[in-house]
């Protein structure tokens, strides 16, 4: 079975730019992606971050939608303790209303801010994380054959009442969120971007070992998100990860910051130190040309027991950001695997 390759926009702000340049971005690279092939367009939720523009992954996934033919659309997540399940069910019931069957609603713990937004947003935000499994019930519930006799929201119902329903997913880059995604019978994606693939395959592990099939899903699907960036050369993909490298840096140092241009990054006052660790990340990142890029891939879905991969390809040049992911595509023959299914 052929590997299913999707795209993971965090919407990045680069220096030089600002956050609406970042949203226009996200908006013309999904149209190019359901040209080109990918299987699914997701977005990420941030608060309070000067290096991301997605704070509204819903609203982001409508214009997508409403403005692409066949690809699927969804949340990489929505962080669902900010919420009422109710309002996001509505929400997703409407997209499924824009684009019938082409909607997915990845739903994630982790707050995506710091304590001080969290609670911002929910005032209830220092328990609402233990109460991530009893939402994620009350969400299938309003999303599908409606909540149990004795729920005290028994007789509230989610609109509008469409015939279609978003597929679920369970995002994390823990083993809390593969033995959530194992016990409700969901599809489990794994955040290898985030850790580096640091316990990547245990958590992997748990999700299958644990998986009680359902009845969307009688079993495991898993899929990881994924770092991975190329070039028509080795030269230009090395130059162009530069960004990422010394964003990543930042990250690590609790400073969520505009993405570098690679000028900025090679001008940058690095200490020893910090010069290490880039090369550290440089070793272990997928970086460098199409067949150099796709055969890291495959072995990394392969290593984790992984059918999807949706990649993350942050880029300080919005042209080269996409050409790194029309590279993928014409190297994974994607536009010709979608054309004979």
């Amino acid at each position: 079975m052929a590997l299913s390759l999707s795209i993971l926009d965090q919407s990045s702000v680069v220096t030089g730019r600002g956050p609406d340049d970042a949203i226009r971005e996200t908006l013309a690279l999904a149209r190019q992606a359901d040209a080109w092939g990918y299987h699914r367009y997701w977005l990420a939720e941030h608060h309070t971050s000067a290096a991301h523009a997605g704070s509204a992954p819903e609203i982001l996934i409508s214009a997508i939608a409403a403005t692409t033919r066949r690809i699927r659309v969804g949340s990489a997540g929505v962080m669902l303790p900010h919420y009422s399940a109710l309002k996001v069910a509505e929400q997703f019931r409407v997209l499924e209303a824009i684009a019938p069957g082409r909607i997915d609603l990845g739903l994630g713990r982790a707050p995506g801010s710091d304590g001080r937004t969290a609670y911002a947003l929910n005032p209830n935000a220092a328990t609402a994380a233990d109460q991530f499994p009893q939402q994620i019930r009350d969400l299938q519930g309003w999303l599908s054959d409606g909540l149990p006799v004795e729920h005290p929201f028994r007789a509230v119902s989610a609109s509008p009442a469409v015939p279609t329903t978003p597929e679920l997913w369970i995002l994390g880059s823990s083993d809390y969120g593969a033995q959530v995604a194992a016990f409700f019978g969901l599809p489990y994606c794994y955040a290898h971007f985030i850790t580096d693939g640091a316990g990547g395959a245990e958590a992997m592990a748990l999700y299958r070992e644990g998986f009680r099939p359902s009845a969307a899903n009688p079993a495991p699907l898993a899929a990881l998100a994924i770092f991975a960036l190329t070039a028509a050369t080795e030269a230009e993909a090395q130059r162009l990860f530069s960004s990422r490298a010394l964003a990543r840096l930042w990250r690590d140092q609790g400073r969520y910051l505009p993405l570098p241009s690679p000028e900025e990054a090679a001008a940058y006052p690095y200490s020893d130190a910090e010069r290490a660790q880039v090369e550290r990340l440089r070793g272990r990142a997928l970086i460098g040309t199409p067949a150099r890029v796709r055969a890291g891939i495959e072995a990394l879905a392969e290593a984790h027991g992984a059918a999807e991969v949706a990649i993350l390809s942050p880029c300080h040049d919005a042209a080269a950001r996409a050409e790194s992911y029309r590279l993928l595509a014409r190297e994974f023959a994607l536009s010709e695997t979608r054309l004979a299914a």
